[in-house]
Parts: structure tokens; sequence; C-alpha cells
């Protein structure tokens, strides 16, 4: 974080913006939710000073990957930009291709699998909880 980030942050003031580059966010690791097959995780917004309103990734699954089914506290996008995939949710399962999102709703049991030969990069954006009064 810079001097003037970390002065701005201290007193109580808002940066103007926050630039990233997502090759400075960029890691190897096994998708969330079950760990199935291995993803390249963008954690665009971990770099975003809190308090932010919401989260921000992009997401690569390799071949034979997926984000595990799990339960949502919050309404959540997956927005593809390249590869192919099947989205789940609720028992409900739909193809998606670049340029097609999926808006998945708080409450539901939601995942995504990737298919085809080449992975599936998603952006991925949902809100953070509220904090606690």
């Amino acid at each position: 974080m810079s001097v003037l980030l970390a002065l701005l942050l201290a007193g109580g003031a808002a940066p103007a913006m926050v630039v990233i580059d997502e090759a400075a966010t960029v890691r190897e690791e096994a998708p969330p939710h079950g760990a199935i097959g291995m993803s390249t995780a963008y954690r665009i917004s971990d770099s975003v000073p809190a308090p932010r309103s919401f989260e921000f990734r992009k997401r690569a699954l390799h071949v034979g990957a997926a984000i595990g089914v799990h339960p949502i506290d919050h309404d959540e996008i997956y927005y593809v930009l390249s590869g192919t995939g099947i989205v789940h949710s609720d028992g409900e399962e739909k193809a998606l291709k670049a340029g097609t999102a999926a808006w998945l709703y708080k409450g539901a049991k939601v995942g995504i699998r990737q298919t085809g030969d080449e992975p599936l990069v998603l952006i991925i954006a949902y809100p953070n909880k509220a904090p606690a009064p």
C-alpha cells in the first residue's frame, strides 16, 4: 500500500480510486468449495482497501476443474470471458459460453464446472456482508 493511500485511509477519507493490475493478484490454487481440479485465481478486489462493498474476481478453471456446489447468502454473478461450462443452481443446470452471464440468487446452492478443451475463464462478482452494527 502506498504511503499516500495509508495516510488517506488513516484519516477516514477514501481514495478517489484504486487501479489494480491483475498480474499482481494472480495465483495458482484449487477452486473453492471442493478443491475440484486446479485454477488460476485473480483476487483483484483483495487489493482494494477496506471497507469495500463487493468482491470482483477473475478465475480460470483449468480443464476438469469446478467450483463445487455451495449455498450463497447473497446474489452472485458468473460472467464468462472464454471457454465453456455448466452452471448449477438448486438442481437446475445451464450451459455457459463466452459472453454469457449467470445471475445466481441469495439462498441458492450454486456451482460451476469447466467443460470442453480450454479453461473456463470467469469474472465473479458478489456483495460483501454488511458490517455488524
